[in-house]
């Protein structure tokens, strides 16, 4: 059945995070005990708390089926609406049966829906939304799209390394795609990929083929982090989002949300100076939650704009960038008008 409208607009979205809270000072004292002052560490990337997960029943796929049951509330939808479901993580539950497929058989799903796992790490969410928003506009038949992100990431982060354990948080986000006249919606967006560095964050560190080595520890399955200079992606967003906005005829002034990556607040601050925006009149629109929630990784830029939604800082109309980066790297930008 083919469904009216040319459009791909974003109808709701919501976020879920665990309730159990960790604030700065049990990772300020866990790395005094190692001999590291991490302090000036978290004010570079802006945190304060995180939420994380602290049982054995809460998961990215638990956290994805809140957000998403959320999110179709929100929409007075039920799970048989929707045409496609797409499940963005780069630590899904299971690798098979996929995780989609299990949230399709949570939230009952119908014969006809699209069930894909997708990971593009850190910038999965993105990726996901983007590419949903393409096979739309391509098929007709999909008139809802659930795409859920979600990654627990503080399991599997080495306790020795800063720059993750005391960096990650858990939590989700869904959003809801529709196919609609009325709103101009997805317009357009781009990707750059530089995998020259690709080994400087690898998961499992050992590889899938070597997890039932002799002799694996814990550690050795555990993320790992080569330290790097985490500004290194900001002149290429700086420059993605300027030809994005450029080819759509439009300014950075025209954007009123920039809900990007919340891996660093610092890159974040410096891509708002390279888009020659002055903080005083614009911090409004660079949507910031890292502080409460950590870095969430693929959520992280839904989450922020859902955040600035319920503020009222997003309406209707508004013209959003969504930007994030994953390990490698893999750098998605795209354009929306909510």
């Amino acid at each position: 059945m083919e469904h009216t409208g040319d459009n791909i607009r974003i109808r709701t979205a919501a976020y879920y995070h665990p309730q159990h809270v960790v604030d700065n000072d049990y990772y300020l004292e866990h790395f005094a005990a190692l001999g590291k002052d991490i302090k000036r560490f978290l004010q570079v990337m802006g945190r304060e708390q995180r939420y994380i997960i602290n049982n054995s029943h809460e998961n990215a796929l638990t956290m994805g089926y809140e957000a998403a049951a959320k999110a179709l509330a929100d929409a007075g939808l039920q799970g048989e609406d929707l045409d496609m479901i797409v499940f963005a993580s780069q630590t899904p539950e299971y690798t098979y049966p996929t995780n989609a497929l299990l949230l399709h058989h949570r939230l009952g799903g119908k014969h006809r829906t699209v069930t894909l796992d997708s990971n593009a790490n850190c910038a999965g969410m993105v990726t996901a939304v983007e590419q949903a928003s393409r096979y739309m506009q391509a098929n007709r038949s999909v008139r809802y799209a659930l795409i859920v992100g979600s990654d627990y990431s503080s399991i599997n982060c080495r306790t020795d390394d800063e720059i993750t354990y005391a960096n990650f948080g858990d939590a989700a986000a869904a959003v809801i795609l529709e196919r609609t006249p009325e709103a101009p919606g997805f317009r357009d967006s781009l990707y750059y990929t530089d995998s020259a560095i690709w080994e400087g964050i690898t998961f499992p560190a050992c590889g899938l083929s070597g997890i039932y080595r002799d002799g694996l520890t814990p550690e050795d399955f555990k993320l790992r982090w080569i330290p790097f200079d985490g500004s290194v992606c900001v002149d290429a967003a700086i420059h993605d989002i300027k030809e994005l906005l450029d080819r759509n005829g439009l300014t950075a002034e025209d954007i009123s949300a920039f809900c990007l990556s919340q891996f660093s607040l610092k890159n974040i601050e410096l891509i708002r100076e390279g888009l020659d925006l002055e903080a005083e009149e614009n911090d409004g629109r660079f949507v910031y939650v890292g502080g409460e929630f950590g870095y969430t990784a693929t959520s992280s830029p839904f989450i922020a704009f859902w955040r600035g939604v319920e503020e009222g800082r997003i309406q209707r109309g508004d013209y959003i960038i969504f930007w994030s980066v994953g390990a490698g790297w893999q750098i998605p930008t795209m354009l929306y008008q909510y």
